[in-house]
């Protein structure tokens, strides 16, 4: 039985416009990930935009909870219910139908479709909801019908905002099976599985918590499909469903085990983790140090160190995912368009766990051993996430079943001061709310002619303020956002930057556009006016620089189809931006390119704009666009119809950007640079146009001004006759410095030769190494100054001296700091008061002697 196709048809039939699944990474700074099958309609309910013409909507919804405030990650492989990534099925009303149909379609989805018997079905509502009673009064008995307060049968969107009483509907699993003390209908047990909750949209609560009436009340509905098909299949367990045995079978071959009591938690969780890590992969979450990467790589690494536990220390993850390929097939195309790049990524991935993982384990077993009092030392879990790359989750559910934990606050603590140390930033999202539903009641969406025009006569419809509230007008000025009918101004998008320009009136500049965003599919430029502005004024707008920004654009086009062809299809596109002075391209690929890989890419792309191929654009259904070869960004959400941007046969992408009408417009392009951006991830910046033009003169200058400094028109010849010289000369002082290095005193104590002395010259490192090839037990410890600083280094050779203890002891007296190993270390202070210097350094000298002698004595 396919439970999600026969949700979705059931409720298509029902007048319902079937929406697909949203993006993981949602449209909405205040979320980590989509984690509902609302969330995509939040604006709606919210009456942010409009209704839809069509009032009824259906999806199954890609879900994640692992991070922020919805988080079910420390449960999953603990319960039978609980997952990282799961499915929701969901029908919902915008102010159409409501509780009265909303009740009756679930009913009869549940009874007559999936077939469940009434006797174990149970329902919930609200204890103030006599409306919801008397509905379900003429479906099922009302000894079924159970009253439950706020905790459990109340919604809200926030602390104000759209709320209202719910329904929830249960099915019994048995009491033969399940017979806990929280096996009750609202207790916490498995016995009474909640499948499917209805919650009724029917006040607005304000800030200071009044509750009004909504005159149109909305329906917004949620299935956990996992728990459908598992009742359906007759398990009493999501994982024992026909949507993980695959993968536990799979596991069980890799491990060379078979699953039993002890050990079921961890080939659950690797069931349940290879789903989550793979579809936020597909949709372009990358692993990274922070954000909704770190959740993914958190995801990742607990995933690997339950197959540790199974006896597996090699890579293994991305063997599963031909499996969660199969599991899925014709679902989620996207997870088998992108199944290779999935695998490289997740092993790259894992290869760099694995290398500190056994390390990792060592110094945590070591640290169990040593843990009293039921707390783990937060010093020794932070080492293990910084060191070792052990987030502390995954210390956290190492220590669970061992009912030790650890002081967050003093992890955070050292966090912060981590944080600090590397000047560590947030993502930078902004959320941003305003009057944007106003305008687009009022007017509708505005209409971009851009691809056409780069001067348009345009009528100002409105103005927002600088907080996005709508305003009569905008001041002499005093920043503001203009509405205008038919913009040419392009709004940030798919790597493009945003356009800027100004407003013109009878020939004369009335405002200075400064950039252009979208907000709600509402087209609005940020303008700064130098005379006052009103609604209904006509006005010149002019966009600037447009010609340079679409040669970045349509060079970042060709740039993806040459590194395709040198680097191979695996390669993907994780980011790009494109403005009038450069472009940024991020892409996949597991190490750095080499010189000659870099400019065999650069000739392809100066290949394709010599040949002055015409652009070309068509919009065409999906399905047709993907035949065609089109490429798609990474967690982009399309439509029906796409529109599709090529270049010959090079290249074929889908894009809603501006670009050139013939590759020739380009001019040349050069790549500057070619760094890593994150793991797993190379980054290239590169010039054309105009730019380029620049880049090229710059190296001709460069040229130009190295020739006449080297006094030869060959520069290679020239550097290499300078190495030649330096080379020579470094010899000479060398010799020089060691004829006149003078001999250090030797003190013995223990049968350890003890050094503490100032020297002038020479490489102290060195002679360090010297006397430690000289003498079988040592401890030496030179300063020199260096100009305005103080070199300190100390060695130890088989003593009992340890030098960067040695070296943290001293180097405080010189306003210094540093560390290193045991046998080595070093640091450096400052030479500020020089009248001081002669003081301060006998006073260091002494503080090393007192030092090594009371280890020594």
């Amino acid at each position: 039985m396919d439970v999600r196709a026969l949700y979705l048809d059931f409720f298509k039939n029902k007048g319902h416009e079937l929406i697909s699944s949203m993006p993981l990474v949602p449209d909405d700074a205040s979320l980590l990930f989509t984690n509902a099958g609302m969330v995509q309609f939040k604006d709606i309910f919210t009456g942010n935009i409009s209704r839809p013409k069509n009032p009824r909507a259906t999806t199954c919804q890609l879900c994640i909870r692992a991070g922020g405030k919805h988080n079910d990650l420390e449960n999953v492989g603990y319960t039978a219910r609980h997952h990282t990534l799961f499915e929701m099925l969901g029908n919902f009303s915008f102010g159409d139908y409501f509780k009265k149909d909303a009740i009756s379609y679930a009913w009869e989805f549940i009874t007559q479709i999936l077939e469940l018997p009434v006797d174990k079905l149970w329902v919930t509502i609200h204890t103030s909801d006599d409306e919801a009673y008397e509905i379900w009064k003429s479906h099922i008995s009302e000894d079924r019908i159970k009253r439950f307060g706020d905790k459990d049968n109340f919604w809200a969107m926030g602390d104000s905002g759209p709320c209202g009483p719910c329904s929830e509907i249960f099915y019994d699993q048995g009491s033969e099976f399940f017979s806990t003390k929280e096996d009750y209908l609202g207790g916490e047990g498995d016995r009474f599985l909640e499948i499917w909750n209805l919650v009724f949209m029917q006040y607005k609560k304000d800030k200071d918590g009044t509750m009004t009436p909504l005159p149109k009340p909305s329906i917004d509905t949620g299935m956990g499909l996992e728990r459908v098909i598992a009742i359906k299949e007759g398990v009493y367990n999501n994982f024992d469903s026909s949507l993980f045995t695959p993968l536990i079978k799979k596991i069980e071959e890799l491990s060379g085990l078979k699953t039993n009591k002890k050990n079921i938690g961890s080939f659950r969780v690797i069931a349940d983790h290879i789903r989550a890590v793979s579809f936020l992969l597909a949709q372009g979450v990358l692993f990274s140090n922070e954000g909704r990467g770190y959740v993914n790589r958190r995801i990742l690494r607990r995933c690997v160190r339950h197959g540790y536990l199974l006896g597996m220390k090699n890579a293994f993850m991305s063997k599963l995912v031909d499996t969660l390929c199969d599991i899925f097939a014709g679902h989620y195309l996207e997870l088998e368009e992108n199944k290779n790049y999935i695998k490289e990524q997740i092993k790259l991935e894992e290869e760099r766990f694995f290398l500190t993982l056994e390390k990792g384990m060592g110094l945590f077993s070591e640290e169990l051993k040593n843990t009293k009092n039921g707390a783990f030392s937060a010093q020794i879990a932070f080492k293990l996430y910084d060191t070792y790359g052990f987030p502390l989750d995954l210390t956290q559910d190492m220590l669970k079943d061992k009912n030790i934990s650890i002081d967050t606050k003093a992890f955070d603590r050292l966090m912060n001061e981590q944080r600090a140390k590397s000047s560590w930033k947030g993502s930078g999202d902004k959320d941003e709310n305003g009057d944007f539903k106003v305008l687009i009641d009022r007017f509708g969406l505005n209409n971009f002619v851009g691809y056409k025009h780069t001067e348009y006569s345009s009528e100002i419809l409105g103005f927002l303020d600088e907080n996005f509230k709508e305003q009569d007008g905008a001041k002499q000025g005093e920043i503001s956002w203009v509405l205008l009918n038919d913009t040419p101004f392009y709004a940030t998008s798919g790597g493009q930057n945003g356009d800027f320009g100004e407003l013109e009136k009878a020939d004369k500049k009335v405002a200075d556009v400064l950039k252009t965003q979208k907000f709600h599919g509402l087209n609005l430029s940020q303008i700064k006016p130098i005379q006052d502005l009103k609604a209904n004024e006509r006005v010149l707008a002019k966009v600037f620089k447009r010609a340079e920004i679409t040669k970045h654009h349509s060079a970042t086009h060709l740039l993806q189809a040459a590194l395709r062809k040198v680097l191979g299809t695996s390669v993907v596109q994780a980011g790009s931006f494109n403005d009038f002075s450069k472009l940024r391209f991020d892409f996949t690929f597991a190490r750095a390119l080499s010189y000659e890989e870099i400019r065999k890419t650069e000739a392809l792309v100066n290949e394709e704009i010599a040949k002055a191929i015409n652009e070309k654009t068509e919009e065409l259904p999906l399905e047709e666009a993907k035949k065609k070869g089109a490429l798609a960004m990474f967690g982009e959400k399309y439509g029906k119809v796409v529109r599709v941007v090529s270049f010959g046969d090079f290249s074929v992408e889908f894009c809603g950007g501006t670009h050139v009408k013939n590759t020739s417009e380009i001019g040349s392009f050069y790549i500057s640079k070619e760094s890593g951006a994150s793991a797993g991830v190379r980054r290239i910046e590169a010039f054309c146009g105009l730019s380029a033009i620049s880049y090229a003169q710059n190296f001709i200058k460069i040229n130009f001004e190295a020739k006449t400094m080297l006094k030869n028109n060959d520069i290679l010849f020239a550097i290499s006759k300078l190495q030649e010289q330096n080379k020579s000369l470094k010899k000479d002082l060398e010799l020089s410095q060691n004829k006149s290095q003078e001999k250090l005193n030797i003190q013995t104590l223990n049968e350890t030769s003890l050094i503490v002395e100032e020297v002038k010259q020479g490489d102290i490192k060195k002679i360090i190494d010297e006397y430690k090839n000289k003498l079988p037990s040592l401890s030496i410890f030179l300063f020199q100054v260096q100009k305005d600083k103080i070199l300190m280094v100390a060695g130890s050779k088989n003593s009992k001296i340890k030098a960067n203890l040695w070296i943290k002891e001293v180097s405080p007296l010189l306003g210094g700091g540093g560390g290193g190993r045991e046998d080595f270390a070093q640091a450096g202070g400052k030479n500020k008061e020089p009248k001081d210097l002669e003081k301060n350094l006998t006073l260091a000298k002494q503080k090393a002697l007192d030092y090594a002698k009371q280890i020594l004595a």
